[in-house]
């Protein structure tokens, strides 16, 4: 796990070593243990190529530093991420003749190439971003993994191509032009995160997940070579029972190969039976106490501390806990938005950052139980997407339009979610339901914030495109290429990589995907709470209180701060005239939200959450709007 930068320069653009130090370094926090850099020019010597390295040690510590270069020269290589099936591969590389230097995956990554070139990716179960240099054929290779856990982003100037881990060290090089992409704007305001692969500047990209790129002789071109299997797999276990069995072996299997390390590891557990299911298993692949680690808060409605500390005092694991005060929280604000390279989306990710810290002074890599609900059905959306036609077929359009929706709007404060599921039971456009479910804001709400048109045509339609007549398995492949990429994985690299923690994530595991895709739609929200698969498979192994709990969610009590010790903090985002946003967005409307809310009278902090980060972006990296 590690932050890697680098460039292509004409030859008008080269710079030197200390340049690609300074901005390699930018990200300190992804690797703490080690860096290393590596400048080269192409055979023409038209181009500068130059690669940089902040390494986390974790696997093969004293043998694998980075940038690598092949043992005849032909490769180079930075790497972030963690190919977990390495020693699986480094057999079959054996076998074909290939020989090893070290005990590293990035070795094994480099060899992987040499043999199958770029059908290498498939036959990686991890998570990675790396740029790969072939000196025979002159080319760059740049790869991110299957579901976006690991970031890559790219920046195509005039004679100069930058990438790298986060979006600092790119808009630092000199002469950047940080020019905001006011289209991005839109979208923020309709999703509540921006998605691939734009981003708030218009010259920066993301490499899409499960994408490579390679550039040659000055040309840049992207491929995707993975597709998530609910669009390519139809379901065909009949008997429940095997869908059990099939899970359970490919779930051990993930997390005994993702307990490889040669550093201190534990997990994070929430409570909830996504982390709890990651923590049962580790203890049965653990010689010694599995590390776990929790974050509550002094609200007790907002806290799974107690139940966190069930599992652990059922698997006899070495606990640690965090609370989360509003001061503490204020502090690490900024920060985080720094290194998200965005508005943070999630009020989550702020205790996850602050957990990181903590973690990190005891273990460099965590097992987590991100991507459960995207990939077994977990959410309520989920469980309301199969009966929406039915109600759309019941409900005429008109009808909705003129009696439920004012009724809904005007729904008092405590009553958010049903709000959101009668605005989404009548949308009928995929697109827009999709964001509504997320509590995004509504076309005509974002077009009258801004005073302007906008475009609702989302900048890659790839997530609405699978084409699938269930329901489910659509919102699920959303799920699985937009929500999780661009905002929960999104989370999880940069908040634990800025307390130079790496999380890795069972269930986003490709060959498991692969399984569950083969499940019918019963087998996943047929039961009370969703993921029945999961529930099933756990009831012999968690407490009946864990597996029977009803999806919570990890909630931070940002609506109450915002009414309480944050409410002078709130009125200098976004009502005062030092605010930034005020170029951007309708002041009455600003003044409106923060006024219905701070009086109790309607519950706005999912949006007051996202117009503040975007205020918090905006004087971070100054950009000019």
């Amino acid at each position: 796990m590690c932050g890697i930068f680098g460039w292509v320069l004409g030859t008008a653009a080269h710079q030197d070593r200390k340049t690609l130090v300074s901005l390699t370094d930018l990200m300190a926090h992804r690797g703490p243990d080690g860096s290393g850099y590596w400048l080269h020019k192409t055979s023409d010597e038209r181009f500068q190529i130059g690669l940089g390295h902040r390494r986390l040690s974790i696997i093969d510590i004293g043998g694998g530093a980075q940038p690598m270069s092949s043992e005849d020269g032909r490769f180079t290589l930075i790497f972030n991420g963690e190919i977990y099936n390495y020693l699986e591969l480094r057999q079959e590389l054996v076998a074909l003749g290939h020989h090893f230097r070290s005990n590293s995956d990035t070795e094994v990554l480099i060899e992987a190439y040499r043999a199958w070139q770029f059908d290498a990716v498939r036959r990686f179960r991890g998570m990675f971003g790396f740029a790969l240099w072939d000196e025979t054929e002159q080319r760059l290779i740049l790869a991110r993994d299957a579901f976006g856990k690991k970031p890559l982003f790219l920046a195509e100037l005039q004679g100069v191509l930058l990438f790298g881990s986060e979006i600092e060290p790119l808009v630092q090089f000199s002469g950047f032009n940080r020019a905001f992409d006011s289209d991005a704007l839109g979208h923020y305001l309709l999703n509540r995160y921006v998605p691939g692969p734009s981003t708030f500047f218009r010259a920066v990209k993301k490499l899409q997940p499960g994408h490579y790129a390679v550039w040659q002789s000055g040309t840049l071109k992207t491929t995707r070579y993975f597709t998530p299997p609910f669009a390519t797999t139809a379901p065909d276990i009949k008997s429940f029972d095997d869908a059990i069995r099939l899970f359970e072996e490919t779930f051990d299997e993930a997390v005994r190969i993702r307990m490889r390390s040669d550093a201190p590891f534990g997990a994070y557990l929430s409570g909830g039976i996504d982390s709890s299911a990651v923590v049962a298993t580790m203890v049965k692949h653990s010689a010694e106490p599995v590390r776990t680690f929790s974050v509550g808060f002094r609200e007790v409605e907002y806290s799974e501390i107690d139940h966190a500390r069930v599992i652990a005092g059922r698997f006899g694991t070495i606990h640690n806990e965090l609370f989360v005060e509003p001061g503490s929280f204020m502090e690490h604000w900024s920060t985080a938005v720094l290194r998200r390279g965005a508005p943070v989306s999630e009020t989550s990710d702020i205790p996850i950052f602050m957990l990181s810290e903590m973690a990190s002074s005891s273990v460099k890599m965590v097992l987590t139980g991100e991507g459960a609900d995207e990939l077994m059905g977990g959410y309520p959306k989920h469980r309301a997407e199969q009966w929406i036609g039915l109600y759309q077929w019941l409900m005429p359009h008109l009808l909705h339009e003129r009696v439920v929706h004012p009724l809904v709007r005007s729904l008092p404060y405590g009553m958010r979610r049903v709000k959101i599921l009668a605005l989404a039971a009548g949308e009928r456009d995929l697109v827009n339901r999709m964001r509504i479910w997320f509590g995004g804001t509504s076309v005509a709400e974002a077009e009258a914030m801004l005073g302007r048109p906008l475009s609702a045509t989302p900048p890659d339609v790839y997530p609405y495109s699978s084409g699938l007549k269930s329901s489910l398995r659509r919102t699920l492949f959303f799920d699985q290429t937009s929500w999780l990429p661009d905002d929960l994985l999104e989370r999880g690299d940069r908040m634990m990589m800025a307390g130079s923690i790496e999380g890795r994530m069972p269930f986003m595991d490709t060959t498991l995907a692969g399984v569950v895709a083969r499940f019918p739609d019963e087998f996943l929200t047929g039961g009370k709470g969703g993921k029945t698969v999961l529930r099933a498979a756990m009831e012999k192994i968690l407490p009946p209180e864990i597996v029977r709990r009803k999806k919570v969610g990890f909630r931070v009590p940002i609506g109450e701060w915002f009414r309480g010790p944050y409410r002078d903090f709130v009125q200098d985002m976004l009502a005062s005239e030092s605010s930034s946003l005020a170029r951007l967005i309708s002041g009455p409307r600003l003044r409106r939200l923060v006024s219905e809310h701070l009086s109790g009278r309607q519950n706005h902090e999912k949006n007051l959450w996202s117009l503040i980060n975007l205020e918090i972006f905006l004087r971070t990296f100054k950009i000019a709007t």
